[in-house]
């Protein structure tokens, strides 16, 4: 079993103590015991934490909707609307999610010249099957796999979603996970509820801690949890370590590949955290930033003004 798979349930992100003493009663706050689920989503660690007479109630319906978007976006299943994609190179009416999400990838794609492409996954693939067999890509296989990367080999519209090449495919393990919070967080918010916190390998704050404040999350880097937690209220934050999860058992050969070169990120970074009034544009800027140099970072979040750089390490 490779190191991918090995890694595939830890969450990067590895938020801690979110129930820290920061958080003080005030007028909105709530007596009611917190409750907390804890479960999967897209192959990591998830959980919705909440404080409700019908917390129980209200989980059940996030999770449904997970399962719902799990058959959208997941790679693992081949009757998800990705993985038909993947296999014939056209989806026909594909879901409004689908379609919604590849537009955002366009937008951070175009925002980081390229380095954020979710077409990388046949050099993903490459690396993986690689691996699981004890061995990094031969040089040929992976300038065939290369040559199928591309962003601009991907066409969307509301009638199909097809590749320019045969065996071109995607990967939204740098988004999906993020805009699935997103529309938890919805749903949740259209029921007229708050005070939520939905971790789907991203988080995604409704409103702020049941106890009062905002929820208080701390970062994980290479082990160490950061002294200072980081405040977050109707606010998202992701965060993407570009050796969090390797193919190889070594630890040396990141999960996060860069399209122009389909070597792993080359940038000194432990972790990269992002925060975003949307979980999934967070998801796929932190994911794009492991591959760029400060500066690089510093220049493509001007076209995000809403977005922040809270952690870079």
């Amino acid at each position: 079993m490779n190191a991918v798979n090995r890694r595939r349930f830890l969450t990067i992100s590895a938020a801690a103590g979110v129930f820290g003493t920061g958080a003080l009663l005030g007028h909105h706050a709530t007596s009611q015991p917190l409750y907390r689920w804890e479960g999967v989503a897209l192959g990591t660690s998830a959980s919705i934490t909440l404080a409700h007479p019908e917390a129980k109630r209200i989980v059940a319906r996030a999770r449904a909707e997970i399962a719902r978007l799990e058959g959208v976006f997941s790679l693992y299943r081949a009757d998800s609307a990705l993985s038909r994609l993947n296999a014939t190179g056209k989806l026909d009416q594909p879901p409004f999610e689908l379609l919604e999400c590849l537009s955002l990838c366009g937008t951070v794609n175009a925002a980081t010249d390229g380095l954020f492409d979710p077409s990388v996954q046949p050099v993903w693939r490459l690396y993986a099957d690689s691996y699981d067999l004890g061995r990094a890509p031969d040089a040929e296989a992976l300038a065939t796999a290369q040559a199928l990367v591309g962003w601009g080999g991907v066409h969307a519209d509301a009638a199909r979603v097809s590749f320019a090449r045969a065996g071109m495919a995607l990967t939204l393990n740098g988004v999906a996970q993020g805009f699935i919070a997103d529309r938890v967080a919805a749903l949740l918010a259209s029921e007229g509820l708050h005070n939520i916190l939905v971790d789907t390998g991203e988080m995604r704050a409704l409103g702020g801690h049941p106890r009062g404040g905002a929820w208080p999350i701390s970062l994980d880097v290479d082990g160490q949890i950061l002294p200072k937690a980081l405040p977050l209220r109707d606010l998202a934050l992701a965060s993407s370590a570009p050796r969090g999860t390797t193919f190889d058992d070594a630890r040396t050969q990141g999960h996060i590949l860069n399209p122009a070169t389909g070597a792993p990120s080359a940038q000194p970074w432990r972790l990269v955290s992002v925060t975003a009034p949307q979980a999934a544009l967070a998801d796929a800027l932190s994911s794009a930033f492991c591959l760029m140099t400060r500066e690089e970072i510093a220049t493509a979040l001007t076209a995000f003004p809403s977005a922040r750089l809270v952690y870079l390490g």
